[in-house]
């Protein structure tokens, strides 16, 4: 979709946010915090951005709308969500923050698409004041339209400063295989994923032992999904370098609440994992910098 054609379907709010319309559907950005572990406690290190769908006035699910695109169009929906996401960010987000925004990896099928896109993100970062350094691209879980062109995407897009993620490791085609073709920066772990692994001791040994692993290859970890106190501790106790969840913030639509958040960094409630534990070896703390890694090596015994 030319430049020209995906400005034709957004329009600008009164408060400087944009929002778009995709035939019968209004879109609407959102954005959910990512926290960073820092010296036991929590601050806002980053930004998701989350479509929102409203068709006469009533929520649609994400899933639903993008499942009801002919496949023609998901290249251009994505591009389009993508450019609302960005556009917001630029108009009511922290600038020391990172920025999160997706890319579905079915619709690479070849090196025009993803000239397309590289080209379309380089033109509204700038009109939007960002620096492409500040941008997260994440890979989501789809199977890929062409391995060729999926990782010749990637590599341009760490070549002209952006970072790469893989999204919801641990399901579909968010695979070790996926880590090994793309080096992320980020790995954010399935939600369901490690609920299911933080109900016992070993399944929480592996979890801790796979953070250590990304820890030495350079990567950053994101647990998605937290919802209840104890998960984030456990979080906090496996080296995770951030966590992203209900817990701690739910998605906002543009202009969010944000901004009201402290700076500072917020303390660990304390949770209990509802079933008999043994006690945990604790990480020892690391102090975070802006545009640093975030990650941590966990502690000896």
């Amino acid at each position: 979709m030319p430049r020209s054609a995906v400005l034709a379907h957004i329009g600008r709010n009164e408060d400087q946010t944009v929002q778009a319309v995709w035939g019968a559907y209004a879109l609407k950005s959102a954005f959910q915090p990512i926290f960073a572990f820092n010296n036991g406690k929590l601050a806002i290190a980053a930004f998701e951005g989350l479509i929102r769908p409203e068709r006469d006035g009533a929520f649609v699910s994400p899933g639903a709308f993008f499942g009801g695109l002919a496949g023609i169009d998901r290249f251009h929906v994505e591009t389009l969500t993508r450019t609302l996401h960005l556009m917001n960010a630029g108009a009511c987000l922290p600038q020391d923050t990172a920025i999160f925004v997706n890319f579905d990896p079915s619709v690479f099928i070849d090196r025009s698409i993803a000239d397309a896109a590289l080209g379309d993100m380089r033109v509204t970062l700038h009109e939007s004041g960002i620096d492409p350094k500040r941008v997260v691209c994440e890979v989501t879980e789809k199977k890929s339209g062409s391995q060729d062109a999926l990782y010749n995407f990637v590599q341009a897009l760490k070549a002209n400063g952006f970072k790469i993620a893989v999204d919801d490791y641990g399901a579909e085609d968010s695979d070790i295989e996926r880590i090994k073709m793309l080096r992320p920066d980020i790995v954010k772990f399935d939600a369901h994923w490690i609920t299911r692994l933080m109900e016992s001791d070993p399944g929480f040994g592996l979890l801790s032992a796979m953070v250590e692993i990304f820890y030495d290859q350079g990567i950053s970890t994101v647990f998605e999904g937290i919802e209840e106190n104890w998960q984030l501790e456990l979080a906090e106790k496996s080296g995770a370098s951030m966590v992203q969840g209900y817990v701690l913030a739910r998605p906002e639509l543009a202009p969010t609440n944000f901004g009201a958040f402290p700076r500072t960094a917020l303390p660990i409630a304390p949770g209990r994992r509802p079933a008999v534990q043994q006690e945990h070896r604790r990480p020892a703390p690391v102090a975070l910098a802006p545009g640093k890694h975030f990650g941590r090596k966990i502690s000896s015994p």
